[in-house]
């Protein structure tokens, strides 16, 4: 389906704005089709407006898949300027990408050896593009886990924060490889509130293979899930990667939507997974002039939309008192009245958690260490 639709992207004087290059960004990996327009203010920008372009596509995962269009406009109009640079900084990250999937799959294949069973989490979704983290769930013990990333990779486990501990995640640098591998362990959730919704990662997941390695990863309605967990009830920010990312998920008609609600109403995180995909439709709707295909069963049971998300501090940014703290306090209600003790006390350290993280944010221009 061709989209046909008048770029969202604005002039701010002379320059561009921050808003108006993460809509280029959106524009450029989410339209098959990107405009004249938008393809000729990348190629008019200048080299402190390329460094601001190339900064923001790291940070939401899309240089690759955000370059891609440039590059090929680039050659196929003669600007062998704009195309000299677009291949540079695509040839820099598909190495790093390549090298990280090498130390990704020999870590997954060491642990699975184990008996340690692993789900690479988000990290595969952005390819041909790649996070600045690797992360992956298991079902076994820390103690296991940390074994055999010491003994087979000589991993150095680093510095935990507060909110690490919660959640039972462990975070490790290996030799040759920049990216740290993030290990969720047993739970999930920003407070480590999910446990029997987490096994499902393990026990619903899939193959994916990648420049001819296999991983597994989770099933489409996992891969919404944690997408979920991490924009709507953790950062309250979207990344572009996320925006496309589950746009092709849907695309694909492989979502089980009955599913994925019957596996987070109970645990009071389906308004969450219905407002993010609606912020994830009226974002793509924009871009390129149609969004999902999403039932009532959706659409009615949200509580956020796209209109209301706002380029901030380099990215989409949810609201956290009408959205956040709406879907906090379903979440926390819900395990309180299904009477997982656990969850509920869980849940109820996040308040003093960001009001750590906010106060030291204040006071260092940091939260290192409390999230």
């Amino acid at each position: 389906m061709s989209a046909i639709h008048s770029p969202v992207v604005y002039r701010s004087g002379n320059s561009l704005s921050e808003t108006d290059l993460v809509n280029c960004l959106l524009e450029l990996t989410l339209n098959p089709y990107p405009t004249a327009a938008t393809l000729k203010v990348i190629g008019s920008l200048s080299n402190g407006e390329r460094n601001e372009f190339l900064r923001l596509a790291n940070m939401h995962h899309v240089i690759i898949r955000g370059l891609d269009p440039v590059r090929k406009a680039a050659t196929a109009n003669g600007n062998t300027g704009l195309s000299k640079w677009a291949t540079g900084a695509i040839s820099k990250e598909e190495a790093r990408v390549q090298n990280a999937l090498v130390h990704l799959h020999a870590v997954c294949t060491e642990l699975e050896a184990a008996g340690c069973p692993i789900t690479v989490m988000k990290s595969l979704d952005h390819y041909p593009d790649l996070g600045s983290d690797l992360d992956l769930y298991t079902v076994a013990s820390a103690s296991r886990v940390i074994a055999v990333m010491q003994e087979k990779f000589n991993a150095k486990v680093l510095d935990r924060s507060w909110g690490d501990h919660i959640a039972q995640k462990w975070n490790f640098s290996i030799p040759g490889l920049p990216e740290p591998i993030e290990i969720h362990v047993q739970r999930l959730g920003q407070m480590g509130e999910h446990r029997a919704l987490a096994r499902r990662f393990n026990s619903r997941r899939v193959t994916k293979s990648v420049q001819g390695k296999d991983f597994f990863v989770p099933a489409p309605e996992e891969r919404i899930i944690v997408a979920t967990l991490q924009r709507m009830y953790r950062h309250f920010y979207f990344r572009v990667c996320d925006v496309v990312n589950s746009a092709a998920t849907v695309d694909s008609g492989a979502l089980d939507l009955v599913e994925l609600k019957r596996a987070t109403e109970h645990v009071g995180i389906w308004p969450g997974i219905a407002s993010y995909l609606c912020v994830v439709s009226d974002l793509a709707k924009r871009h390129r002039a149609y969004g999902l295909r999403l039932p009532t069963l959706v659409t009615q049971a949200a509580v956020c939309s796209g209109d209301q998300i706002r380029v901030r501090n380099s990215f989409l940014r949810v609201p956290i008192l009408s959205c956040g703290a709406n879907l906090y306090s379903g979440q926390i209600t819900k395990a309180s009245f299904n009477g997982d003790v656990a969850g509920t006390l869980r849940l109820g350290l996040l308040p003093y958690l960001a009001v750590a993280a906010a106060v030291s944010y204040k006071i260092t221009g940091s939260d290192k260490g409390i999230w």
